[in-house]
């Protein structure tokens, strides 16, 4: 990873070249009799192939056709993150006070600065208060305020779907991040005809759940979670049935303006370890003439492994926001942290009038990119650039072995083999990455489905085929 400026980044570009096409007609008439069926004459396949050992494609088909990229945009935002930031830049969650502290009192107020950290956790919350303390403060005789002034307000992507709320993996976005911005709930079959049994994570006062569900003796579950959307609360409910037959299982619901989500934490977290606070928490700019007395980094790395091995689209959005503000200043947009992003498509010999991207985790409807270009960018990591290929290639999910292809492509001769990033919204399943053949050779892809009714798993099933043809016969 290096910081280098946008300009001195595209100006010394090393031209991509793709030599000819290669004939490898025992392979691609071994994919397209795969596609012979139902499923892929109704729905749309767009498929791009390249023998990245031999330099040639190897196999086309619908790669110039504009499609979502659903997650593979995350390819786009994590090889962003690692050109344009330093290999050691972390995001900080930065503790400031505003006054004196005199005989283990603080005689003011108390700022946390939200610095873009997806991953920060209630543990980390609690270490923090324990180094608060380590600074002589047993006391806050004033208010306790959160910074949210390095983001801009807009707390959703643009062309997210208003009815993924409240789901866990569409959090609503502030630098001031704790526990992924939602709530987690364990749960699992009670008695017959009592509710099901259920287990908030954390405890806290900040939201309520209502639990009005039933274990029923039927084999099939219809159990709600959700929260009051309507009317902007956190008030969690969960209804319906559960089956006594069913595992013990887990959702998160997010949490509706997570920068209190966290004050509040840190307000339970204080009295927890006996600090005295009984201010109000609410959010404001930091004075400049406060002084920091603690620093909660998290490394660039273990953000950008979270990205891609387990698809984390807060980590997508913060990445993109901590891009945007590193290079353009507060407060942060997803606009200019996707200017970084489009002189990547630049540097590819794309167009940018002929794409559209706007969130960096994929989660909206409005990108549209075609496999072609996602290839290439596969391609160009590979041929020009070893230290970002190695430390790309290492986020991404390994068939069969981690991230979201832990239980996809499981069989010997091809697990192990694929490292690729997942991709999946209604109607979408994407696969893109490296992948090594039975013969040695380096190969990377991009498959894009597109338009299909039927459960995401058939879609996956042509995906590991595809793969699996590639290893085994090249």
């Amino acid at each position: 990873m290096r910081k280098t400026s946008i300009y001195m980044f595209l100006l010394f570009i090393t031209p991509l070249i793709l030599s000819a096409q290669t004939d490898y007609h025992e392979l691609t008439s071994k994919i397209k009799n795969l596609l012979k069926n139902s499923f892929a004459s109704s729905a749309l396949f767009a498929i791009d192939i390249y023998n990245l050992s031999d330099n040639n494609s190897i196999y086309n088909q619908n790669e110039k056709l504009l499609l979502h990229p659903a997650s593979n945009m995350k390819l786009f935002t994590s090889a962003a993150g690692l050109y344009f930031l330093d290999e050691d830049y972390s995001f900080d969650t930065e503790f400031y006070i505003h006054g004196d502290i005199i005989d283990s009192v603080l005689f003011g107020d108390l700022f946390v600065i939200g610095g873009f950290d997806p991953l920060f956790s209630s543990a980390d919350l609690n270490f923090s208060v324990k180094q608060i303390m380590k600074a002589g403060i047993k006391s806050i005789t004033g208010n306790i305020y959160g910074d949210v002034s390095k983001m801009d307000s807009l707390y959703w992507g643009e062309g997210w779907m208003w009815d993924d709320d409240p789901g866990g993996f569409s959090p609503y976005l502030t630098p001031l991040c704790i526990n992924r911005n939602s709530a987690e709930i364990v749960y699992r079959p009670g008695r017959i005809g009592s509710p099901a049994e259920i287990k908030v994570s954390p405890s806290t006062e900040y939201f309520s759940f209502r639990n009005t569900s039933e274990t029923i003796m039927e084999d099939t579950s219809d159990l709600t979670i959700t929260r009051n959307i309507i009317n902007r609360t956190n008030d969690i409910s969960i209804s319906g049935t559960l089956s006594y037959t069913e595992r013990v299982d887990t959702s998160h619901v997010n949490m509706y303006r997570p920068e209190l989500y966290f004050l509040t934490l840190m307000k339970e977290a204080l009295h927890y370890n006996g600090i005295f606070f009984n201010g109000i928490i609410d959010t404001l700019t930091k004075p400049g003439s406060a002084e920091l007395i603690y620093s909660f980094s998290q490394p660039i790395q273990k953000v950008l492994m979270e990205l891609n091995k387990e698809s984390d689209n807060l980590s997508a959005e913060m990445l993109l926001r901590a891009l945007s503000y590193e290079k353009f200043g507060g407060p942060a947009t997803a606009e200019n942290g996707l200017k970084l992003i489009d002189s990547l498509i630049i540097k590819l010999g794309f167009d940018l009038d002929d794409y559209r991207l706007v969130d960096g985790s994929g989660l909206s409807h409005y990108n549209l990119i075609s496999a072609e270009v996602i290839n290439r960018l596969l391609i160009y990591v590979y041929q020009n650039d070893i230290e970002l290929y190695t430390a790309l290639r290492k986020t991404l999910p390994v068939s069969g072995i981690s991230g979201t292809l832990q239980n996809r492509m499981r069989y010997s001769n091809v697990k192990g083999k694929v490292a690729a990033k997942t991709g999946t919204l209604s109607g979408i399943s994407c696969l893109s990455g490296y992948l090594k053949t039975v013969s040695g050779k380096d190969v990377c892809f991009s498959i894009m489905i597109q338009n299909f009714v039927e459960k995401p798993r058939i879609a996956r099933y042509y995906q590991d085929k595809i793969c699996e043809i590639i290893i085994e016969n090249l």
